[in-house]
C-alpha cells in the first residue's frame, strides 16, 4: 500500500485542510486482488469522530493492514468539530466533504472510481453520523455506508441530554434540527420517497455504549422504510478497541461483489 499525507486549500472552507490517503500498490513483494469493471479503485471515505483528525484511524486501528491485498483506496479527511454539517454559526463542512472533497480526491488521484456501487463511507461516532448522512443524501453517489457507534438519531439524543452550545452552533435549536436533512431519520424518509435505488447500511454498536439506543432507533426506522440494513450489537464500549474490530469486519462487507 502507498500512503499520502495531503495538505491542500479548500475553496469552500477558505482555509487549508488535511487528509490522509491509502492507495493500493502493486510491488514485487505485495499486490492486490479484485478490480472494478473500469479498472479503477473502489474508495472508502473513512470519517473521524469528535476531537480527532485525519490521522486517528491509522494511529488507533490497523486499517492499512485490513485493506492490504484489496483494491480499496481509503480517504481520511479532517473535518474538525463541524459534525459533517453546514453549521448554523460556523463553516459549511457538509458542502466541503460531500462536494469539494470527492472532487479534490479524483483530481489528485484519477484512478479512484466515481461509480456509486464502488464508493463507500464509514465512520465512528460523529463520523458514523457523517457516513450515513452521505449515503442517505446522495444515494446516486454512495452505494454503502457503515456506522460504528454512530450518533444517528440526534433528535432522540437531544431529548435525553443537554444540548451544548457547540451543538446549537452546528444545528441550531432542536426544532430547527427536527425534520431537516440533518435529522437522519427524516432524511431517510425523504430519500426513500425520491429515489428508486437506496444505499446499503451497516450499523454496529457496542452493548456497553451509551449511544446504543440511538443506533437501535435508527435501525428500526431505516429497516422499516425498506433499506437493506445489516445490524450488529456486540460487547464493547465507545472506544477504539471496539471500532478497530468492527472496521476489520466491515471491509469484506464493503467489497462484496468486487471481482477477483
Amino acid at each position: 500500500m502507498a500512503h499520502f499525507a495531503i495538505n491542500c486549500f479548500s475553496d469552500t472552507l477558505q482555509m487549508s485542510v488535511n487528509l490522509n490517503v491509502i492507495l493500493p500498490q502493486r510491488t514485487m513483494r505485495h499486490g492486490f486482488t479484485g478490480s472494478t469493471p473500469d479498472g479503477k479503485y473502489p474508495v472508502l471515505y473513512l470519517l473521524h469522530g469528535m476531537g480527532d483528525d485525519q490521522t486517528i484511524w491509522q494511529r488507533r486501528t490497523a486499517i492499512e493492514r485490513y485493506v492490504e491485498g484489496t483494491p480499496l483506496a481509503v480517504v481520511m479527511p479532517t473535518t474538525h468539530l463541524g459534525f459533517y454539517t453546514d453549521m448554523v454559526h460556523g463553516l459549511p463542512y457538509w458542502r466541503f466533504f460531500s462536494q469539494e472533497l470527492p472532487e479534490l480526491c479524483r483530481q489528485f488521484f484519477p484512478q479512484l472510481t466515481d461509480k456509486r456501487e464502488y464508493t463507500f463511507a464509514a465512520g465512528n461516532s460523529m463520523g458514523g453520523y457523517g457516513a450515513v448522512k452521505l449515503a442517505l443524501a446522495m444515494p446516486d453517489r454512495f452505494g454503502k455506508a457503515v456506522s460504528l457507534s454512530g450518533a444517528l438519531d440526534l433528535v432522540a439524543m437531544a431529548q435525553y441530554t443537554d444540548v451544548s452550545p457547540l451543538m446549537q452552533d452546528i444545528f441550531g435549536s432542536t426544532q430547527q434540527l427536527t425534520g431537516s436533512d440533518n435529522d437522519l431519520l427524516a432524511l431517510a424518509r425523504k430519500t426513500r420517497n425520491k429515489h428508486r435505488v437506496l444505499p446499503a447500511l451497516r450499523i454496529c454498536c457496542g452493548t456497553e455504549d451509551s449511544l446504543l439506543p440511538f443506533s437501535r432507533s435508527a435501525r428500526t426506522c431505516f429497516a422499516g422504510l425498506g433499506y437493506d440494513v445489516t445490524y450488529q450489537e456486540s460487547p464493547g464500549g465507545h472506544d477504539w478497541a471496539y471500532w478497530d474490530d468492527q472496521i476489520r469486519q466491515a471491509i469484506p462487507w464493503l467489497l462484496e461483489g468486487i471481482s477477483s
